[in-house]
């Protein structure tokens, strides 16, 4: 039988050491004599990065969790050689009473659907022949020679395709007007966005390490849409699976006559470079990012005139990210109905997310536009661990805001989150419980805004400063309920008077907290306490005499001896010399000490 094994390749999995197991699989199954009919793939991500390393075993589909070196040698002999599941090493819930079913039949994978992603977890994205093999460059190819410009521009308009970067524009219309403010030009320019540096976003990052031909291919269909002949891709530094993979993808097309020549016989030529980010989140502004590619310092500029009309170095650039991107081939294959057939009336299609927090089932999804954050949650994301209660969820990174339980059954789409006071943004989607303070993430979103606003405008440089200080007092309690008013009023001017999108939307996590969760804010100021038990100026912790038992292990690890009791006597703890780190109440067995 002929087999083939993928190992996940994505930065998650290769960080737990997947590449190395990669290694030993290889090596075992040439012991075996195998090698003939078993291939070894490595690919992008899974989308399952609680379960990492993972390797899936086809034509079965057998989804194999949490590898190690020391599993392989077991799976070879009995799967690859004895056709015999190892049943201990499969993913639990792939195991049903009437045996192992596929990978995508789990609840993880069966609400998906996977446009963006069709080829993350699938090919080896350092082979061009697997991309080719997936219908890859045959929508370059059906543009070039079949199609006219306003025909491509007019298939991406009709399915509805908008922007997935955050601001959700219209990618048709963008594409229109870089092909019509400045019909004639001596040089037009295309770029890509792949600068993802929201906290805990991974979305771009794993289409570019999963599928960096399909970026190139749309990004070619983007330049005979709007008559550009050379493209950018500002990918930050830190992605540097992303970079290399994108960087062998680019060698193979020119290779291949994909990039650089005149493709498919006809006139056009289209070929694009890698311009590597310092890491700086305001680069994600596409003048910031375009300033930045221009070998100047990254910062902001007033708009208009839009980088449809002028953009990198002077001429009319189109500006998309990753995943905006990935869904353009699929579009022209596929046709612009298909595509409009998903999601929402004013959102079409589908959207990656990258689900981290509280939740059990960490990693990327794909979903149609339209389905509730309760599916996403509870149905794909398994739920809240420990038992613990679903308190919000932050989307948009620190541009969006967070949303109650009471919008879980809220429709996922671009306006719906705009109308609940949160925003799409790129697909960051951290899930929160009980234990979570809603005044300490707005502050967490708030120091990340301060430590990444460029300092241009005054209005960012100083107001977010300001809101932070607010937001700090409050967390230790010295704040009073004028403070609340007066920080709602900055949070206002700050949105109103910022040069671009970062200083415009970072607000955003602190309104929406003070929306949905203003409660917490009371009591941290008016009761000096924090109901989540987080803000640890606010807390205390103490030892209930009746359960200790004098071990004296919570004095032993107290850094600063606070405590203090004899052997098999009740201890206490000084409150002046206590610092609030917590490490007496994880210690104790006894479940003598609380915290207040």
């Amino acid at each position: 039988m002929e087999r083939k094994v993928l190992i996940c390749g994505g930065t998650g999995c290769t960080s737990s050491g997947s590449m190395k197991i990669a290694d030993k699989l290889e090596e075992e199954i040439k012991k075996k004599g195998i090698a003939d009919h078993v291939k070894v793939v490595r690919t992008g991500c899974f989308g399952l990065c609680a379960l990492g390393p993972i390797m899936i075993v086809y034509p079965e589909g057998t989804f194999y969790s949490m590898m190690s070196e020391e599993h392989i040698e077991k799976i070879v002999e009995e799967h690859l050689v004895n056709d015999r599941i190892v049943e201990e090493y499969v993913y639990e819930e792939t195991k049903t009473p009437d045996g192992i079913i596929a990978y995508d039949q789990t609840n993880f994978y069966k609400k998906q659907h996977r446009v963006a992603l069709r080829n993350c977890g699938v090919i080896d994205p350092e082979n061009i022949d697997d991309y080719i093999g997936k219908d890859g460059y045959k929508a370059l190819e059906k543009v070039v020679t079949e199609m006219t410009p306003e025909d491509v521009i007019k298939v991406i308009s009709d399915s509805g395709l908008r922007g997935r970067g955050g601001g959700g524009f219209p990618t048709g219309r963008k594409w229109q007007m870089a092909r019509t403010i400045v019909p004639v030009a001596d040089q037009k320019y295309v770029c890509c966005n792949a600068d993802e540096g929201d906290p805990g976003a991974f979305m771009d990052r794993s289409v570019l390490e999963g599928d960096p031909h399909a970026i190139i291919e749309a990004m070619a269909i983007a330049g005979y849409a709007i008559g550009a002949t050379k493209g950018f891709v500002y990918v930050r530094a830190e992605y540097p699976i992303a970079v290399h993979r994108l960087q062998v993808a680019i060698k193979q097309a020119r290779e291949r006559g994909f990039l650089r020549k005149k493709l498919f016989g006809s006139d056009f030529e289209f070929d694009l470079d890698v311009r590597l980010g310092a890491g700086a989140f305001v680069c994600g502004e596409e003048t910031a990012l375009i300033t930045s590619i221009e070998g100047n310092r990254g910062e902001p500029k007033p708009r208009p005139p839009f980088p449809a009309e002028k953009g990198i170095f002077g001429k009319p650039t189109v500006n998309n990210n990753v995943e905006t991107y990935a869904n353009v081939p699929q579009i022209i294959l596929k046709g612009a109905e298909w595509f409009a057939s998903m999601g929402t009336e004013k959102s079409k299609g589908t959207k990656v997310f990258a689900l981290g927090g509280k939740i059990h089932n960490t990693g990327l999804v794909e979903i149609p536009m339209g389905t509730t954050l309760r599916e996403i949650v509870f149905e794909i994301g398994g739920g809240i661990p420990k038992g613990k209660k679903f308190k919000a969820a932050q989307t948009g990174g620190p541009s969006g805001g967070c949303i109650p339980a009471e919008h879980l059954d809220v429709p996922i789409d671009y306006d719906n989150l705009i109308a609940i006071g949160s925003m799409m943004g790129s697909g960051g989607l951290i899930v929160m419980d009980e234990d979570n303070c809603m005044v300490d993430i707005a502050k967490f979103f708030l120091e990340f805004t301060v430590d990444e606003s460029c300092g241009k405008c005054t209005p960012c440089r100083i107001g977010t400063k300001r809101l932070y200080e607010m937001l700090d007092k409050i967390t230790k309690g010295e704040a009073t309920m004028e403070d609340l008013d007066k920080m709602e009023k900055l949070c206002h001017y700050i949105k109103n008077n910022s040069l671009c999108g970062l200083g415009q939307t970072a607000p955003n996590p602190v309104l929406s907290t003070l929306r949905y969760f203003k409660d917490e804010y009371i009591a941290h100021i008016k009761d000096k306490k924090c109901p989540a038990g987080v803000c640890s100026k606010l807390l205390s912790y103490k030892i209930i005499p009746d359960k200790c038992k004098g071990c004296t292990k919570c004095a032993r690890n107290c850094p600063v001896n606070a405590i203090t009791g004899k052997v098999k006597e009740a201890h206490v703890i000084d409150q002046a010399k206590c610092i609030k780190c917590g490490a007496c109440m994880s210690n104790c067995n006894f479940g003598a000490i609380i915290k207040e």
